[in-house]
């Protein structure tokens, strides 16, 4: 069988090359060229951190190493129409979007699952920390577990990349695969050294990709220069007591970067508690009055293809380093869903995914929705 992998230069998916032509696997690695802001003369890299021109040479001379083939393909004009512009527009809509849900849902496993299809691929295998089983199912399950593929956690907790993958359907299932899922980080590498390969020890990269000098804001302002406008900082009184430099620049939960010039210094920090698009406001608070017991979707996605008949007891997490925490997951009549937690979450963010899981089976997900 044919498998075409998303390579990056990177360890994880140069392991996961390797251990698919160890297991005799038809392998052929590909890259996408991505896009990235015109070339600065101020900025240290000027290209996408996933294509960095040192990326694709590693990525080229593992795939010599491995004896594959390898291909570059130009993807710069979709990822900057879908992932980027999407970003910008969720900015300037008063939320925190997450790139990769697009990124993964459009370009990874959209538009370059078409090209590995083209190239007569069985499966697209990713680098990916998850894996992905058949499920075994009876004629009395819910229909939520009826789904014949079912997405399941990485086996390293402290890298499991499940929730960015919560987009993911049954016919993407079908046709993935996860080599390195069910290993831990450090397994990676130690197999890398075994392979020979020379992206063991090659850092991860913790930015967005498009990012050239990791500085949203700074990247805001440069291309969607009309999306921060200054503002009022109110308290829940609705009170004036600071200016902001922008929505945009500003996350539900932020405590630094307030810059408010009247607090004392013994008085109790203020945190972001929302962002008032209505009022082009930026609402503050004391930490009793951050958090939530509700996070609601305006669309939910359920890896099965099926919502639950009725509220399912499971856990939640709302952002990608957050906690998982429990509650009831209350499918809604239009589409969207309500998550209550047994106790309040500081964070629920607006534009962050709300992503569901009944022990290490994805459920699904949403992006939380704005008030």
């Amino acid at each position: 069988m044919r498998v075409v992998v998303a390579m990056s230069g990177g360890v994880d998916s140069s392991v996961a090359a390797a251990l698919l032509v160890q297991q005799g696997y038809d392998v052929i690695g590909i890259m996408m060229r991505l896009w990235a802001e015109e070339a600065r003369a101020d900025a240290e890299h000027n290209a996408n951190r996933c294509c960095a021109p040192e990326a694709i040479a590693d990525a080229r001379a593992i795939a010599k190493l491995l004896g594959i083939p390898f291909y570059d393909i130009h993807a710069e004009h979709v990822f900057k129409q879908r992932v980027v512009d999407s970003w910008i527009a969720g900015y300037a809509d008063a939320t925190t979007p997450n790139p990769c849900f697009t990124c993964n849902r459009a370009i990874r496993f959209g538009f370059l699952m078409q090209k590995a299809l083209t190239l007569g691929a069985d499966y697209l295998a990713t680098g990916h920390y998850a894996r992905v089983d058949q499920a075994t199912t009876t004629a009395d399950a819910a229909p939520l577990l009826r789904a014949r593929y079912r997405l399941l956690k990485g086996k390293d907790a402290q890298k499991d990349q499940s929730y960015v993958l919560h987009v993911l359907g049954q016919k993407d299932l079908a046709r993935v695969m996860f080599p390195v899922g069910q290993y831990t980080k450090e397994a990676v590498r130690q197999m890398a050294r075994d392979f020979g390969l020379p992206t063991a020890e090659r850092p991860e990269s913790q930015d967005l990709c498009f990012l050239t000098q990791g500085d949203y804001r700074g990247f805001l302002i440069r291309n969607a220069p009309g999306v921060a406008r200054p503002g009022p900082i109110v308290n829940t009184r609705g009170e004036v007591i600071g200016r902001h430099e922008g929505l945009p620049f500003y996350t539900v939960g932020q405590r630094k970067g307030l810059h408010l010039a009247t607090r004392s210094a013994h008085s109790a920090p203020l945190y972001v508690l929302r962002l008032d698009v209505t009022n082009n406001a930026l609402v503050v608070g004391s930490a009793d009055e951050l958090g939530a017991r509700v996070a609601r979707t305006r669309k939910m996605h359920y890896v099965g293809g099926e919502p639950p008949t009725e509220p399912l007891r499971c856990t939640a997490k709302i952002r990608y380093k957050a906690r998982e925490a429990p509650g009831w997951l209350r499918p809604l009549p239009d589409g969207g869903a309500e998550f209550i937690f047994d106790t309040p979450q500081r964070d629920v963010t607006p534009g962050q995914g709300l992503v569901c899981y009944l022990g290490d089976e994805v459920i699904g997900g949403g992006v939380i929705a704005r008030e």
